[in-house]
């Protein structure tokens, strides 16, 4: 399997990337969800951008938001696999690696992150802890949990 990611800051991308970085995010989060929310929150322009891609195309990333941005501590969120790779562990993949980065990019601090309820197996799997009740984000349910190290 010819598996690659890219790691870069808002402005390291190309006009390219950031296209298909955003037709993901919509094909998965506004039409797949059916979910209408503001992706556009201007929070992307101070990440950094994981992007994964199996045989050249982009079929997954995520969003690594510093810390003080969205919560006290640094957070993983947008983490997305399209359809195609689902199941395949690809979206494991995906987060080890942004688990890595975070820690190579902002230092091995804790990583919070918003999970749609249905995946916090998915994630408490990769080590993140449930922390408070469930909220409604979007309409769609959501709980807090952390990555301690």
């Amino acid at each position: 399997m010819d598996l690659s990611f890219s790691i870069k800051a808002f402005d390291e991308l190309t006009v390219h990337e950031l296209y298909e970085l955003l037709r993901l995010r919509a094909e998965v989060f506004v039409v797949e969800q059916d979910c209408v929310y503001q992706d556009l929150d201007n929070k992307d322009q101070q990440s950094i951008h994981v992007l994964m891609y199996k045989e050249n195309k982009l079929v997954g990333c995520s969003r690594l938001v510093p810390p003080g941005l969205s919560y006290k501590e640094i957070s993983i969120g947008r983490v997305i696999t399209s359809e195609k790779v689902r199941g395949t562990g690809l979206g494991r993949e995906l987060m080890k690696v942004s688990i890595q980065a975070c820690h190579e990019k902002f230092g091995p601090k804790n990583i919070r992150l918003s999970a749609q309820v249905y995946a916090k197996a998915f994630y408490a799997s990769l080590g993140f802890q449930e922390e408070g009740e469930p909220y409604d984000e979007d309409g769609i349910p959501h709980i807090s949990m952390v990555y301690t190290t």
